[in-house]
């Protein structure tokens, strides 16, 4: 059995990534996590095959640690990356925009080559 020690180590010895969180992002995350009355879910940020250019996004929240998951906290915010994922997102930031023009997390990867028309995807 699992003492809260052997919890602590686990999570501290976990792998980090180079993905960032705005300050804005992070507050919307709080106040949705808030809203669920949840405060055991990441925020988990992957990268799949599909959309018009190839990889799409995936921004969700998660309950699981996965094996060679990568962790990184953003003053209580935990966002976790798997490790395919890892190389795709390096430098990535994470932001929240709440304006007339755009509603909505965005992503801003130095990694991507070009994106689709509706960026939802990129290569």
């Amino acid at each position: 059995m699992d003492t809260v020690e052997d919890t602590v180590k686990e999570e501290s010895s976990r792998p980090t990534h180079e993905v960032n969180l705005t300050d804005e992002a992070a507050q919307k995350v709080r106040s949705l996590l808030e809203q669920e009355g949840r405060q055991d879910l990441r925020l988990r940020i992957a990268v799949q095959p599909g959309g018009c250019s190839g990889l799409i996004y995936q921004l969700y929240f998660d309950e699981r640690l996965l094996d060679g998951d990568a962790v990184r906290d953003f003053d209580g915010v935990e966002v976790v990356v798997d490790k395919m994922s890892v190389p795709y997102l390096s430098g990535a930031t994470i932001d929240f925009s709440d304006t007339i023009e755009r509603q909505g997390f965005t992503i801003d990867n130095p990694n991507a080559g070009g994106s689709c028309a509706c960026g939802q995807s990129f290569h």
